[in-house]
């Protein structure tokens, strides 16, 4: 059945759930340039220095754990507003602390903003999104990640030269901007949390949310303003209503079933896998990383703020190939792409002196690392956890898949300096290529193709229902 969209109307939805994963990108990357000073004032060992990147993901982790069931409860626009309402706290909670210990308590808030937003903005992207365009549509929040991530980048490349060009007198300016610039780096994160905030009031609830709490009134008022015909509204509505079913089974029985427990399981590992593979580390620790390379100070930052703009870039490019490609080609080709920019990283750490390699060679191999991640699985898996699992219980399943997720984000966070420093960047770099294989044979044997099929299909196929 044809039906008119109103593909306006979808994308102001999906932009302004977006704007969550701009608040992820800022508060996830704003760290990295604040580690060395933060290091230096508060004398961190290498341990207490992975802490202090580490601490947000363990509110991350919790915020991911309950983030379905609340949304679940409550709803996809009142979670969002939560998480809003964290990012803002966080921000005036870090430029303020008074102590090493209030930072670590104010990031863990944060953190708690990131792991809900992880998994409520996606869900609602993929419920208001046509099957057509869903990728496109749920990859813009990858897009806005991105976005978040070049933000923190500039601002911190900005805060660092005034920082080394001014000078304030003694006031809040000073301390904010200069003797602590950290505290601007972190603080200014206020501003995008606000706008979050604000504008998360003018966006309905998810209509298929609504549907399976029985409010369909409220629903298919919804549904009219995505669907200009009423056979297209009655549509969506009879198909989501009947991927409910009957039986109103209990919600972790229906977790538990065979098929979708199965789902469940591929999305965890693929979620938990892809943190292994070298992208959080590059995020966090881009600056240190780069010093051990022999690019120090600003020309460290100005690398990372390289590494962010070829990180959107190629996601803007992965936007609009990724529901004419398919999910799984972007993992196939750029997957392979990482494996090859990860072994000629870790050969430039290994005997790139003896070689004549200069740090060219490896920005070469880093900028082209992460096109190859943002082209792939960066863009790729918040789309497929978005829409792996069954509506009734959507939110719950990908809370699990993102609890996966952001455990394995939190190793990385934590063990990065260690590895670093205990590893070699060589032998780092090395064992980041070596986890691409796993996850790339995962993607192949048990995943799916789920480009243009609708949520209500691919319930079908992990029900054993459709081939």
């Amino acid at each position: 059945m044809k039906k008119k969209i109103n593909t306006g109307y979808i994308l102001f939805l999906a932009i302004v759930s977006a704007i969550g994963g701009i608040l992820f990108g800022y508060d996830t990357a704003v760290i990295s340039g604040t580690i060395g000073i933060v290091t230096q004032q508060f004398s961190l060992d290498t341990l207490q220095q992975g802490w202090y990147v580490g601490c947000a993901l363990i509110g991350s982790i919790a915020g991911a754990a309950f983030a379905g069931v609340l949304s679940d409860t409550i709803g996809r626009k009142k979670t969002m507003l939560i998480a809003a309402f964290l990012f803002c706290v966080c921000a005036a909670g870090c430029a303020e602390s008074h102590g090493f210990a209030h930072l670590v308590a104010f990031r863990i808030i944060g953190g708690l903003g990131v792991g809900i937003v992880s998994i409520v903005s996606p869900i609602y992207i993929s419920e208001v999104s046509t099957a057509e365009k869903r990728g496109t549509l749920v990859s813009l929040y990858q897009l806005a990640v991105t976005i978040g991530f070049l933000i923190a980048y500039l601002v911190n490349y900005a805060i660092l030269d005034i920082a080394e060009t001014h000078r304030f007198g003694s006031g809040f300016l000073n301390t904010h901007l200069v003797d602590e610039y950290w505290r601007g780096m972190l603080g200014s994160g206020v501003f995008p949390a606000l706008l979050f905030l604000i504008i998360i009031f003018f966006i309905p609830e998810s209509p298929k949310w609504l549907i399976t709490k029985g409010r369909g009134a409220l629903a298919t008022k919804v549904l009219s303003r995505i669907y200009l015909t009423e056979e297209g509204v009655e549509h969506e509505y009879e198909q989501t209503r009947a991927s409910i079913g009957s039986e109103n089974k209990a919600e972790w029985k229906e977790l538990l079933s065979p098929g979708i427990l199965k789902a469940v399981i591929i999305g965890s590992a693929i979620a938990i896998l892809g943190q292994f593979m070298g992208v959080n580390a590059v995020l966090y620790y881009g600056p240190e990383i780069f010093g051990k390379a022999g690019i120090a100070g600003g020309d460290a930052l100005f690398s990372q703020v390289l590494v962010g703009i070829v990180n959107m870039a190629t996601t803007v490019i992965a936007m609009f190939i990724i529901d004419k490609v398919g999910r799984k080609q972007l993992v196939y080709w750029g997957v392979s792409g990482m494996i090859i920019s990860l072994v000629m990283i870790g050969i430039y750490f290994a005997c790139g002196d003896s070689l004549g390699l200069g740090n060219g060679f490896m920005l070469t191999f880093f900028l082209f690392y992460v096109f190859c991640c943002a082209i792939s699985i960066s863009a790729v898996v918040f789309v497929l956890l978005s829409e792996m699992y069954p509506n009734s219980v959507r939110g719950t399943a990908m809370s699990i898949a993102g609890f996966a997720l952001w455990i394995g984000t939190y190793l990385i966070g934590q063990l990065t300096p260690w590895l670093l420093e205990n590893l070699t960047p060589a032998g780092t770099f090395f064992l980041f290529a070596g986890m691409c294989i796993p996850y790339i044979l995962i993607m192949w044997k048990a995943v799916p193709e789920t480009t243009g099929k609708t949520l209500e299909e691919i319930e079908e196929y992990w029900k054993g229902k459709r081939p």
